[in-house]
């Protein structure tokens, strides 16, 4: 074979090689993960990989202590707020964040950072922080295999942001201003020709607001819609949180008739604890 054959089949070859080698798809060691979290009058997002132990001793030793850590592996680990929130007890406004942490044995750090790819402590520039939040870790009774964001507690207006791995856990709480959104589109809604009753006197009655207002949207309601059980046994909470007995107990004995009739047996048992409970 000439030299100029020669080295054209050896090139393809190496080509061949390199395509079927391109062609091949591994397990990330670090596989990762999306954790998209509705809260408030919106959501949060967290985008992270998480390692896995291995054997290996985690705390002070593969996270040191002292360093910027990127709170993961592989790519930087960003969340992003759908909303205005507060971080730790720091106002943050709605938007995507680099989130790093400085562990130590006693205290860590949480930041956010504008930066959306710090991959290493040389990387990271303090002048773009946003919030730095102390939070003394916990020690888990058990060990957490692979590194784990997630979201607890979480209400109406507050959740926990929650860092496990190993035996440690980290919390930071957050929370956002709800109601005085609610109510503002509630009081907007009702100058409207179609009034959210329902909505309404649900709102009053779980945020324990002037309940005489949240009975008579409850009987708007009614009145628009008779049969729905569900509105009648909201009207017979509200009766029983006023302290009318008598008229919660009537109430939610029409709400289980209503209930019956639409074969709906959760709501026949939820009505008749209401009125166990009178």
């Amino acid at each position: 074979m000439k030299p100029l054959f020669r080295y054209l089949a050896a090139g393809s070859l190496m080509l061949c090689a390199q395509l079927s080698f391109a062609q091949v798809k591994m397990p990330a060691p670090s596989p990762g993960q999306t954790i998209h979290q509705d809260f408030a009058l919106s959501f949060v997002e967290v985008n992270y990989s998480r390692p896995a132990m291995k054997g290996r001793t985690i705390m002070g030793d593969l996270v040191p202590y002292g360093k910027v850590w990127r709170t993961g592996a592989n790519s930087a680990t960003t969340i992003t707020f759908g909303d205005d929130v507060t971080f730790g007890g720091t106002a943050v406004k709605a938007g995507k964040y680099g989130l790093l942490t400085i562990p130590g044995q006693s205290e860590w750090t949480v930041i956010l950072t504008k930066s959306l790819d710090v991959t290493s402590p040389s990387a990271y520039k303090p002048e773009n922080d946003v919030v730095r939040v102390k939070v003394s870790p916990v020690e888990l009774p058990y060990a957490i295999e692979n590194f784990m964001i997630t979201f607890d507690n979480v209400q109406s207006n507050a959740a926990n942001l929650m860092l496990l791995w190993e035996k440690t856990l980290i919390t930071i709480p957050l929370s956002a201003d709800v109601d005085s959104k609610v109510i503002a589109q509630l009081d907007a809604a009702m100058k409207g020709e179609k009034k959210p009753y329902f909505q309404a006197a649900s709102y009053y009655f779980e945020t324990n607001r002037d309940l005489k207002k949240a009975l008579t949207w409850a009987d708007e309601a009614v009145k628009e819609n008779p049969t729905a059980f569900w509105i009648v046994t909201l009207k017979a909470r509200i009766q029983a949180k006023s302290g009318d007995k008598k008229g919660a107990k009537t109430t939610a004995e029409k709400a289980i008739e209503l209930a019956k009739t639409a074969k709906n047996d959760d709501y026949v048992v939820i009505n008749q604890k209401l009125i166990a409970s009178l």
